[in-house]
């Protein structure tokens, strides 16, 4: 499952570096693809050996559009984005690439309906009031420890039964990936429109926006109550897929606007 999940923000990249190139001044400085592509998987936030074997926090790319208060995801990008622009002031292809890597996952994981739906607290509920940071491993994250074998087992199935809270994400985002993959998403392309908004008014301004306009589609809801159906896959292939690359786009495009307006 992870590997899908990898290959999910490896096309959505491949795609955003296409429409990038067609944007920006061929003598601006950006890291190839090939460079940006070696900091997912294996060596991106999703990581399985960084899940297993580091003890501290990890990134969490949870965010509910609809609170103004739930920020944390915002200043992870905001991070992201100004140390981008520093490692492209200095054409430091390796930290860019870097950067740029973390910052796309981190854009794309945050406008995932999936990622919209209160995770931690039901994660929480369901390890008596244990806090995310407390599990251990892969086993701490597919086991829950209950007061006896058969409530471990029932609580177990909560998380990683049919309909369960990890299942069910896991599912979304595999099912979701398989239908974007085919696609060319020259739709995604962003407008001068768009260029001016994420220049003015800044990468998490757009990505505030963006998410909200996805999380009026319901489609993680729809899709625990039905499944795929028909108008779901759509809403992936004609909505959340464009406006996933777009963001990708923007914020690298953003970036090396800036980083190129420091330099001259």
């Amino acid at each position: 499952m992870y590997a899908i999940i990898f290959h999910a923000h490896q096309k959505l990249n491949r795609v955003a570096y296409r429409h990038l190139m067609g944007l920006m001044p061929k003598a601006r400085f950006f890291p190839s693809i090939k460079q940006i592509l070696h900091f997912e998987a294996s060596r991106g936030p999703d990581s399985a050996n960084l899940k297993r074997l580091h003890e501290g926090e990890q990134p969490w790319h949870f965010v509910d559009p609809f609170d103004a208060d739930d920020t944390d995801l915002h200043g992870q990008i905001q991070l992201h984005y100004i140390a981008l622009v520093k490692e492209l002031k200095k054409n430091d292809d390796v930290r860019a690439a870097f950067e740029a890597a973390w910052l796309a996952h981190a854009l794309v994981d945050g406008l995932t309906p999936a990622h919209h739906f209160p995770y931690e607290a039901e994660l929480s509920r369901l390890r008596g009031g244990e806090a995310r940071h407390t599990r251990k491993g892969l086993t701490g994250r597919l086991y829950v420890k209950g007061d006896t074998m058969t409530q471990s087992v029932l609580q177990s199935l909560k998380l990683v039964g049919p309909k369960g809270l990890l299942t069910t994400h896991a599912m979304f985002e595999a099912g979701a990936y398989a239908i974007i993959s085919p696609l060319r998403l020259n739709n995604a392309k962003p407008t001068k429109e768009d260029i001016e908004s994420v220049k003015t008014e800044g990468v998490v301004a757009v990505f505030k926006h963006l998410a909200t306009e996805i999380a009026e589609f319901d489609l993680y809801r729809r899709f625990y109550m039905k499944g795929w159906t028909r108008s779901i896959s759509r809403d992936v292939r004609m909505e959340l897929a464009p406006r996933m690359v777009r963001m990708i786009t923007l914020a690298w495009y953003a970036a090396s606007y800036e980083a190129s307006r420091s330099k001259s």
